[in-house]
Parts: structure tokens; C-alpha cells; sequence
């Protein structure tokens, strides 16, 4: 359907999306030099009311939340290739954080806070299960390398 469009209505899509301003993104797409600013809001009132510059907005959206999407897996996909980068550099500690933090996102460990301390501050309370799951990853990693 977009490719229906001026390039200044494609133009004039993207830079109302950009600065969230439809009457500035008309003023720098169209000659509106000569226009009242009345004219010009009316102009660009209407431009976003065309069904398909709307259409084209609509995608325009749709592209940078999925260039944005951060999931999971693409959070355990890096921390992977840092774990390997680390692996390959010998470093233990980097390591161990990248699986740690694999370890927290896929909710194997939680952190617990005691928010019953005399003083009301919060202390972290050990948990065996998070330390065995700690212990197991951990584990796991020295033999795959």
C-alpha cells in the first residue's frame, strides 16, 4: 500500500514520527514558507488522516519495535558469545558472571531480600536452591571448556 505514496508523504511519515510534531514535519517536508500556521496544522492534519500515509506510519512503528526487541533469547544469545569470548581470553570471572546472569533471566536463580532485619534495612538471604543451581551451571561450564 506504501508504495502508493509521494515520496513526501514517505517523507513526511517518518519525520512526524521523528519529532512527534505533524505541523514541523510538514514545515520541513512541504514548501509551507508562504502558509499561516494554521494552514500549515490543517494541511498536516490532514496528511495524517490519509489512510495511507497512516498506513505507512503504522509499518514505520512496527520496524522500530522489532529492530528494539529485546527478548530472552537474544539476551541469552549475547551472554553466550560473551561467555565464549571470555573462554577464549581465559578469563574465569567474565565467565561466571555471563552464566550467572543466564542463570537470573531464565529464573533458575532469584535473589531474595530479608525485609524483616532489626535495622529495616534489606539484607540478601542465601538460598541452598540458588547456590546448587549456581553450583550446577558452574559445573556445566568447566566441563564444556
Amino acid at each position: 500500500m506504501t508504495d502508493k505514496l509521494t515520496p513526501k508523504q514517505k517523507a513526511f511519515a517518518a519525520r512526524d514520527l521523528e519529532l512527534g510534531n505533524a505541523s514541523e514535519a510538514y514545515r520541513q517536508i512541504y514548501d509551507a514558507e508562504n502558509m499561516k500556521p494554521k494552514q500549515v496544522w490543517e494541511e498536516a492534519c490532514k496528511l495524517r488522516a490519509n489512510p495511507k500515509v497512516a498506513q505507512r506510519q503504522f509499518e514505520l512503528q512496527a520496524e522500530a519495535r522489532e529492530r528494539t526487541l529485546v527478548t530472552i533469547e537474544s539476551i541469552t544469545k549475547e551472554l553466550d558469545e560473551n561467555r565464549l569470548k571470555a573462554n577464549g581470553l581465559d578469563q574465569v570471572a567474565p565467565m561466571n558472571v555471563a552464566t550467572v546472569a543466564k542463570a537470573k533471566i531464565h529464573g533458575v536463580m532469584v535473589e531474595k531480600v530479608d525485609h524483616t532485619s532489626s535495622d529495616k534495612s534489606m539484607t540478601p538471604v542465601s538460598d541452598d536452591a540458588n547456590a546448587r543451581a549456581i553450583a550446577f551451571l558452574l559445573q556445566k561450564a568447566a566441563k564444556d571448556k
